[in-house]
Formats: C-alpha cells, sequence, structure tokens
C-alpha cells in the first residue's frame, strides 16, 4: 500500500476549534440563529394603547370614562398612539372626532384655545337622513326671512360642515319631530351662522356624501 502524501495528511486532518474559520461559521449561525429569534418576538410584539369606547367628540378631553385599553401590534407606527404606557395626556382635547373603537392618534390632540372649529346647535326640522350621523359631512343652507314670499331663496353658507353630535328632540307642542345638530363651525364663519339663527332665518342640512368642503 502507498502510504499517504502529506498534502493527503493534511486534507483529512480534523479542524481544531482554534481554526478561525471554523470560529467565524459558528459565529455566522448564531447570529443568524438571533436575528430570525429577534423578527420573530418583534412581530408577536403588542401595544397597549388607547381606543375610543364610544366616540370622542371635537373638543372633548381623554378621561377614563371615554377610552378602553386595547392590544395590538403597531411595529413602526407605535409612535404615532397614545400608548397605555405614557398614560392619558392633560390638558389635551381632541381637535378632530374619534369614532367608536378608533384607536386614538396623537396627530387627533391639541390644546383647546387652538380648536378652530368650534360646535354649534342647529336645530332641523323634519326627518334627516341616515347617513347623517357624527363625524359626517353636510351642508348647512339659510333661508332670510323675505316679507313678500316668507324666505328668500336659500343660499350655502357651510359646505362640508362636520356632524359632532345628534340629539333628537321635538317642537313645544310635540306635534314636529326636529333634531338638534352640533356642528363645527370656523371661526371666520360663526358671524353669518348666528346672525342666521338670531335673524329666525330657516336652516336646513343637506348630506355631503363627498365630505368636502
Amino acid at each position: 500500500m502507498i502510504p499517504d502524501s502529506p498534502a493527503t495528511a493534511a486534507r483529512l486532518k480534523r479542524p481544531s476549534w482554534k481554526d478561525p474559520r471554523l470560529l467565524v461559521g459558528v459565529l455566522l449561525v448564531l447570529a443568524s440563529v438571533a436575528g430570525v429569534v429577534f423578527l420573530v418576538g418583534s412581530a408577536d410584539r403588542t401595544t397597549e394603547v388607547y381606543a375610543a369606547k364610544d366616540g370622542i367628540d371635537v373638543g372633548e378631553p381623554l378621561t377614563e370614562a371615554n377610552v378602553v385599553r386595547a392590544k395590538v401590534r403597531l411595529g413602526e407606527t407605535e409612535q404615532h398612539y397614545i400608548t397605555a404606557e405614557s398614560g392619558l395626556p392633560e390638558g389635551l382635547v381632541a381637535v378632530q372626532r374619534i369614532g367608536k373603537d378608533q384607536l386614538v392618534p396623537r396627530g387627533s390632540l391639541g390644546e383647546a384655545d387652538a380648536l378652530d372649529r368650534k360646535p354649534v346647535a342647529i336645530t332641523v326640522e323634519g326627518t334627516l337622513p341616515s347617513q347623517a350621523v357624527a363625524g359626517a359631512r353636510v351642508d348647512v343652507w339659510v333661508a332670510q326671512p323675505d316679507a313678500k314670499n316668507g324666505f328668500s331663496e336659500p343660499k350655502l353658507l357651510l359646505p362640508g360642515a362636520e356632524i359632532a353630535d345628534l340629539v333628537p328632540g321635538s317642537t313645544t307642542l310635540g306635534s314636529s319631530k326636529t333634531t338638534v345638530l352640533m356642528v363645527l363651525v370656523d371661526d371666520s364663519r360663526m358671524p353669518a351662522l348666528l346672525g342666521a339663527q338670531a335673524n329666525e332665518a330657516k336652516i336646513s342640512v343637506v348630506w355631503n356624501p363627498g365630505g368636502t368642503k
């Protein structure tokens, strides 16, 4: 039998733990496993955040009574929501309506003094469309009193006004159905609406499906 040459013997020699190539390979495997474990753990990580219990109107502060806690997976978007860990913010109110069961975004809160829309009560007679709910948009039309024809031709006063709340009501005699709409009005248009109400103008609302102003 021909004995193994020195080159063949070197190839068949078992690798040593001191071999740098073996150590590098082990480190690469460990790094790969650690990366997979981290990604799986991140995917399963939930964050406890606040959500609106029954809807939060514009100008309403967040309290324990109008929010609930929910555990959700937010990932990189966590910074945009109010977490239970950070707690309910003080001195802030909703600057846009937060619907029922909707997570509370940080961008929906602000200082009360910074509100550029304020709720105004508008009494509407007759039946409103089913789409007229809190958060929906309506066009507010006004017909001023006219000595000749009773009321002048209606004019669009508030296009795309947002409904903050609705309260069913009735006339003094209880014979006619009315609804009180809390409509959010910009400061710039407030005098025109309040003037129309003071002048006993006829105010009508029309659902705005496009939700545009």
